[in-house]
């Protein structure tokens, strides 16, 4: 609090432009002293921290930290801070944001089910042959991970009449979704289209590897989850095994993807520079806004990180 009184909200989002957030928060909460990171002006005085991608140890320089709210519906950057503060982290949950997500999904699993792959290679080649695709009841689509946005999308796809899959920490119950719990081998085996949403914990680190992959035959990966949820050596040999055909990566272990990363000029594997759903500031600009108020209110924010469970 600064010294006239005010909520102090520090905007930390490292490589997110601050513009066209500040003019919706600030118009959102026109009551809060909105700063700019650098320009953190005293320390002792922010109470509340808008971070994203923010390095290790930035946060614990905030003595007074009431809490940490993230831009991003993953959190795990934040997590693996070594030296994070005792305050509670928000992560995001915004209608645009999920709403980018199923959008995003829903286009890619439709162009691997339309067969669009094959007709852009017949273009390159010059070929006209028609091939026939199933109908999307006969196609089955396995979502991993079933929190917030992936639920939302095994949602939408099932509603787009595919055989929808989803497997999870627990059990969860979505209309037209079979839920499974139970070993990620067995629930890939019959996958046609696989979509990794899953949080980042210790457990889901490399969780598309060699073995797993093998489960498959002749499918379509896309990773909108996190880099390190794939090994990324073992994807083109799976690709050349045919256990994939193609595979959507919008997120890697190193981002940007370097220059000359055998991904960039596979014509099996689409990148996409982490946009698959980014957080619209119209939307989530006013979530933000809410949740300090409940917590200036004394109550608990709401999507509470469990640092325990890792999300």
């Amino acid at each position: 609090m600064d010294a006239q009184g005010k909520t102090v909200v520090l905007f930390a989002c490292f490589g997110v432009r601050p513009e066209p957030w500040l003019s919706v928060l600030s118009q959102a909460a026109p009551d809060f002293e909105w700063r700019v990171w650098p320009d953190a002006g005293d320390k002792d005085e922010v109470d509340y921290v808008v971070v994203w991608a923010q390095p290790n140890g930035f946060l614990r320089q905030f003595p007074n930290l009431r809490a940490v709210l993230c831009i991003g519906a993953g959190v795990d950057r934040i997590l693996e801070d070594t030296d994070l503060p005792d305050a509670p982290i928000a992560r995001m949950r915004d209608e645009g944001l999920t709403q980018g997500m199923v959008e995003f999904v829903l286009a890619r699993v439709l162009h691997y089910h339309r067969l669009m792959p094959a007709y852009e290679a017949q273009q390159r080649e010059g070929v006209w042959r028609q091939l026939a695709a199933p109908l999307a009841r006969d196609r089955t689509v396995g979502i991993l991970g079933l929190g917030q946005l992936g639920a939302a999308c095994a949602a939408s796809l099932a509603a787009n009449g595919f055989q929808v899959r989803g497997w999870s920490r627990t059990l969860k119950t979505i209309p037209g979704v079979a839920s499974f719990d139970g070993p990620i081998e067995a629930f890939l085996e019959p996958c046609e289209v696989v979509v990794c949403l899953l949080p980042l914990t210790p457990a889901t680190r490399g969780i598309l590897n060699a073995g797993t992959l093998s489960q498959l035959w002749g499918a379509s990966l896309i990773n909108v989850g996190r880099g390190a949820h794939l090994v990324e050596p073992d994807l083109i040999p799976a690709l050349d095994a045919g256990h994939l055909v193609n595979a959507t990566l919008d997120v890697f272990a190193t981002e940007p993807l370097p220059g000359g990363h055998p991904f960039w000029s596979d014509p099996r594997i689409t990148v996409v520079p982490h946009a698959s759903a980014l957080t619209p500031p119209a939307t989530a600009g006013p979530t933000i806004v809410a949740n300090i108020r409940r917590s200036l209110a004394g109550e608990t924010l709401h999507d509470l990180v469990d640092r325990s469970a890792g999300y």
